[in-house]
């Protein structure tokens, strides 16, 4: 083997394994994606019950429902659809009717969404920015 060839294998050697390295990392951060979707999009987005999702929205007026120990199921909205949610878990502080908030988790096969955790906004002038984008497109929230 010449000089030359070998260089060009060590070359080809080192841009498989640098092309083998990139496929797994893009493979890897695939499998950890998790979507946001708004209420009214998922009907056209054919979400399977338990494939893991972001849900986002405002919690629903009237629809904190308390019970035992740490349960507690609330509708997450956008003003056009609702979806009924179920965690069990401490809430954020924040957490509140008609605010902004992020769930995430999966829905069960009766069709409730099962969130495994809750994000809330932190004061009063933020909302997470795909809720707050979603909604602005729709004409429904505006910033003061």
């Amino acid at each position: 083997m010449t000089r030359k060839q070998k260089r060009l294998s060590v070359i080809a050697g080192a841009l498989a394994f640098i092309g083998a390295a990139t496929g797994l990392t893009f493979y890897a951060l695939g499998q950890k994606t998790s979507y946001f979707y708004m209420p009214a999009d998922l009907a056209a987005a054919g979400v399977a019950p338990g494939e893991r999702i972001r849900l986002g929205g405002l919690v629903e007026k009237g629809s904190i429902l308390r019970g035992q120990g740490l349960a507690v199921s609330f509708a997450v909205t956008d003003t056009q659809e609702a979806v009924k949610v179920r965690y069990e878990g401490i809430l954020p502080d924040l957490f509140r009717e008609e605010q902004g908030v992020v769930t995430e988790g999966s829905f069960a096969p009766d069709g409730t969404f099962v969130a495994d955790s809750v994000l809330a906004k932190h004061d009063e002038t933020y909302m997470p920015k795909e809720v707050a984008d979603g909604l602005k497109a729709r004409g429904v929230w505006q910033e003061d």
